[in-house]
């Protein structure tokens, strides 16, 4: 709440704000390099999130729950602009991914598939402010009652994966497989363990992308063994 005041006394003394990239500003955490693991602490952090089941590529359910974290997330950050003047961009789409028996995800079983969406929120965005921000996607005359059905499973809430190794693919998502033998592989490699579900980050606008130039983060908890 100190910060949002101190926003204030800036907006009123006619002080421009900066727009926040939190990208930028953790940078280790969203810049990796293509093919190349790196180790990394993840820090605790706000997320609009979703759970489901089922197949991504056909599943109905996980579409719908990107088209609800979507129009939330960026009416929150119209309404702390407006509000509090403060500018932020919104955060890429992210996705856990697992199976209750690892076979299923290791075989790509994808039917059977859990996943959790995920859009990442700044600190100083609170439970008030997303709801605030919810009841006015809401209020729109042209929504639709499986995007409002998935609206109403959004979750507010605290994410923290610890230390973790990641790496950027650079392609499909279809041919990830061998990205993530490769960081899988490194892992154990170097002494560790997982301890956590498979994180994929996506940064890239699959609308506006070629299949063969999408950049996807593939992040995994780990724990020394």
């Amino acid at each position: 709440m100190f910060l949002i005041f101190l926003i204030n006394l800036f907006y009123i003394w006619g002080v421009k704000i900066a727009k926040i990239d939190l990208k930028k500003e953790y940078k280790e955490l969203y810049s990796p390099k293509k093919d190349k693991i790196s180790f990394i602490e993840v820090p605790k952090f706000k997320y609009l999130s979703i759970e489901g089941k089922g197949n991504p590529n056909t599943s109905i359910d996980y579409q719908n729950s990107i088209n609800a974290l979507m129009p939330v997330s960026f009416k929150t950050k119209f309404l702390m602009k407006k509000e509090y003047s403060s500018d932020y961009v919104v955060m890429p789409l992210e996705g856990l991914w697992w199976a209750d028996n690892i076979e299923d995800f290791r075989s790509n079983n994808k039917d059977v598939w859990k996943w959790k969406s995920m859009i990442m929120q700044p600190d100083f965005v609170e439970k008030e402010h997303i709801n605030q921000a919810i009841d006015e996607v809401l209020s729109k005359k042209d929504i639709s009652p499986d995007i409002i059905s998935s609206i109403e499973k959004i979750k507010f809430e605290d994410f923290k994966e610890g230390l973790s190794a990641q790496i950027l693919h650079v392609g499909s998502y279809s041919d990830e497989k061998s990205t993530i033998n490769k960081l899988h592989e490194n892992i154990l490699d170097n002494g560790y363990e997982f301890n956590g579900l498979h994180h994929e980050i996506y940064l890239s606008d699959v609308r506006r992308t070629k299949p063969e130039k999408l950049r996807t983060i593939i992040r995994q908890p780990i724990i020394k063994n």
